[in-house]
């Protein structure tokens, strides 16, 4: 059944016209008035919603039970990544959504490919988001991966956030992500940070150490800035 995310308060028996992006979804599908999908809020579950009225360019529905249905990963991963190419932040975040991420931070690094500011930075963030809302859709997830505001890497570093901090480091000496990742806490939370193409600089490297991240390694093969997290995610959110 096609799903769409409403960021509106939704509840049982009201009728509500889905916003501009999801009424527009509705209409390349072709589906007609009587036709059952799938909303939801973010905030967690789903509700079952039935085409009620379509316009030109509105589409009005009712909304009918809420169904507390959750998909998320047993841990929350949150991710810290380097700025790269944009179409790879495109695909990384869509592909985070999908293995069910927490949430996203970009972080503009030495070797960053991507540098964006300002209204720049604020638009990209606005479009990962969006990217992230149309892969929870797909996907089948009720509650939506938070991208982040941009910060420096110093900034970043001066957060302070509960969980485990791990590096993905290139460091031989290293221990594998696989084996520390078998030995966490069920649940047990993780703050993962990765580098950009070219990886994290040495100086950043040793800063991030010096703020309690611990570096672990993903094996003897160089992964690219956009696969290395997605591979450690996926061993995080399957332990």
């Amino acid at each position: 059944m096609p799903r769409f995310h409403v960021p509106l308060a939704l509840a049982a028996g009201a009728r509500i016209a889905l916003p501009p992006g999801a009424a527009r979804h509705v209409q390349v599908l072709r589906l007609q008035p009587g036709l059952g999908i799938t909303l939801f809020d973010g905030r967690g579950g789903e509700w079952a919603a039935t085409i009620a009225r379509m316009g030109r360019s509105e589409v009005e529905v009712d909304v009918g039970a809420h169904h507390a249905i959750e998909r998320e990963a047993a841990r929350a991963v949150h991710l810290t990544v380097g700025l790269m190419a944009a179409e790879r932040m495109d695909w990384l975040v869509e592909k985070a959504t999908e293995l069910g991420a927490a949430s996203l931070t970009p972080v503009l690094t030495a070797r960053s490919s991507l540098r964006l500011s300002g209204e720049r930075a604020a638009k990209k963030r606005a479009h990962w988001q969006a990217v992230a809302v149309a892969a929870c859709e797909q996907s089948g997830r009720n509650r939506l991966l938070d991208v982040r505001e941009q910060l420096s890497f110093n900034e970043y570093l001066q957060q302070t956030a509960e969980g485990a901090r791990w590096l993905l480091s290139l460091d031989a000496a290293a221990p594998g992500l696989r084996e520390r990742a078998g030995a966490l806490a069920a649940g047990a939370p993780v703050i993962l940070l990765s580098g950009p193409e070219g990886g994290l600089a040495p100086d950043e490297e040793a800063a991030a150490r010096a703020a309690g991240f611990a570096p672990h390694s993903l094996g003897p093969r160089v992964l690219r800035a956009e696969t290395a997290p997605l591979a450690a995610l996926a061993l995080l959110t399957s332990t």
